[in-house]
């Protein structure tokens, strides 16, 4: 059976994904699906360096704007809504090309992550526990949860960084809603093949030019509305201890905004925690993608990347 085409362009914040995804695109007639956990909200749009419609150049985007930042989104939601793209682009006679830098996204899609192992009722139960989970960590600290999942599940403790607060409070939850190890779970999952005939692509640079890229690009952030953006999300009642406002750039300019913190030390803060979590996603790609090739993508054009990529 001929497995359907899926192209993929991933890799860390800032390394240009966007701009080599859409000259692709224009390349095989294809069209773009958002592979980024924050991208998916409504109303955040700078700080999630989301593109543009002058950046689109008419290349059709899936998986942007779909969620409130006050409405929950699992990511098998995100598979089932990215599924149906793919097969909606495909059923068109055009191409997919998922772009993104959160890899749980991409590989529930690419490896078809099942999410129904809780009976009927557990799902209740397991949203009702993350839930309780994230206000712990609000109230003890990311590290306190992190802790717990260290004492029940080491494996997954060793994998998911403390502060991603989401996705270790959705592997706590998993564990107590089935009894079973959350990181027993994904290894049965990586076991599947690939639903896709796939190209999957993940861009590279040198860690000093990303990370020079990664400053420059807080900067432009900022002096292109981002304070204002998220004070309109905060007098919007989208209150600091939801999800989406804990995302990288948004918690880190609420104390800015209630006069607490200066520009520079705001500027400076959401650079760092940039660069931290481009180094984690790096990692991340390094280790747990499957059958990807990096594409060294420091000092090229998109259209030099693209043509390395369509070579293989």
């Amino acid at each position: 059976m001929v497995k359907p085409e899926l192209y993929i362009i991933a890799g860390s914040t800032a390394c240009g994904k966007t701009a080599v995804a859409i000259e692709l695109a224009k390349r095989l007639d294809g069209e773009v699906i958002s592979a980024d956990s924050m991208q998916i909200y409504k109303h955040m749009d700078i700080g999630t360096a989301k593109p543009t419609p002058e950046e689109m150049d008419g290349i059709p985007h899936h998986l942007l704007d779909v969620a409130l930042p006050s409405q929950h989104f699992s990511v098998a939601e995100y598979s089932q809504l990215a599924t149906a793209a793919i097969e909606d682009i495909q059923f068109r006679g055009r191409v997919p090309i998922l772009a993104g830098g959160t890899g749980f996204y991409i590989n529930a899609v690419v490896y078809g992550t099942q999410f129904t192992e809780l009976a009927e009722g557990q799902h209740e139960k397991d949203n009702q526990l993350r839930e309780a989970y994230m206000k712990l960590a609000a109230e003890k600290g990311a590290e306190f949860l992190h802790n717990k999942l260290q004492a029940i599940d080491p494996e997954s403790a060793r994998t998911i960084h403390q502060n991603n607060i989401k996705r270790v409070a959705r592997a706590l939850a998993f564990c107590e809603s089935t009894g079973r190890l959350f990181s027993v779970h994904n290894a049965g999952q990586k076991a599947n093949s690939a639903k896709y005939d796939i190209s999957f692509n993940i861009l590279s640079m040198p860690r000093e030019t990303l990370y020079y890229r990664i400053n420059a690009r807080v900067v432009a952030m900022w002096e292109a509305g981002l304070p204002q953006e998220v004070g309109r999300l905060l007098s919007q009642e989208f209150h600091p201890g939801l999800v989406a406002m804990q995302g990288i750039g948004y918690k880190e300019m609420i104390p800015f905004i209630y006069g607490h913190q200066t520009k520079d030390e705001t500027i400076a803060e959401i650079q760092q925690a940039t660069r931290n979590y481009a180094k984690r996603q790096e990692t991340w790609f390094r280790h747990q993608a499957k059958n990807a090739r990096l594409v060294d993508v420091h000092n090229k054009t998109p259209k030099e990347i693209v043509d390395e990529i369509l070579e293989f």
